[in-house]
């Protein structure tokens, strides 16, 4: 099994990217969110470590970002609590999907939690500042300080396109991500 990692600056448009290869993916945010909307356990975790936070079942994410803004510490302490059950999460998505021939990993922090191994494929998805910039306003939750506090735990943006295997360049159409989806695989499946 072929496994890419998909890289990027926070709302490069990774998670639009790798749904587009036509292969499993694992979104570890969408798998973050089911956590709060689902599992019980990890309430009680967050809410016995952030008590002044964490309210009710299920998380209200802007429990968390208030969390998160008012301690750069508390982000530290979600991310422990959390990544555990996304690690767990992942080895069963591999263990699934392991008679597929590719499965598409997007993962924001893929490199700096290690997660990573030395036969992934890694494809950085490089935008423009602005087009970024006008993605993430329109997203449900934005807060422009919380972008902060994440882009300061990632690693730069041009170590992750310096690593990377392949760069995809996303003006945010369908016709050119396709096209340099294509290109890809046909190197990478030969």
């Amino acid at each position: 099994m072929i496994i890419i990692g998909i890289l990027g600056d926070i709302g490069s448009g990774k998670s639009y990217v790798a749904k587009h290869f036509g292969y499993p993916v694992f979104n570890a945010d969408y798998e973050v969110s089911k956590l709060y909307k689902e599992n019980k356990l990890i309430y009680i975790k967050l809410k016995k470590k952030l008590p002044k936070f964490i309210k009710s079942f299920p998380i209200n994410k802007k429990e968390i970002i208030k969390a998160i803004l008012s301690n750069k510490q508390n982000l530290k302490i979600i991310i422990k609590i959390i990544h555990l059950e996304i690690r767990k999460k992942l080895n069963s998505f591999l263990r699934t999907n392991k008679e597929k021939k590719l499965v598409v990993l997007d993962i924001p922090l893929l490199l700096e939690n290690r997660i990573n191994k030395k036969n992934y494929i890694l494809i950085f998805v490089d935008s423009k500042r602005k087009d970024i910039a006008v993605k993430l306003k329109l997203r449900k939750n934005y807060n422009e300080n919380l972008i902060k506090v994440f882009k300061k735990i990632q690693l730069s943006v041009s170590y992750k396109k310096k690593v990377s295997n392949f760069i995809i360049k996303n003006n945010f159409t369908k016709k050119s991500v396709a096209n340099e989806i294509r290109k890809i695989l046909n190197k990478i499946l030969k």
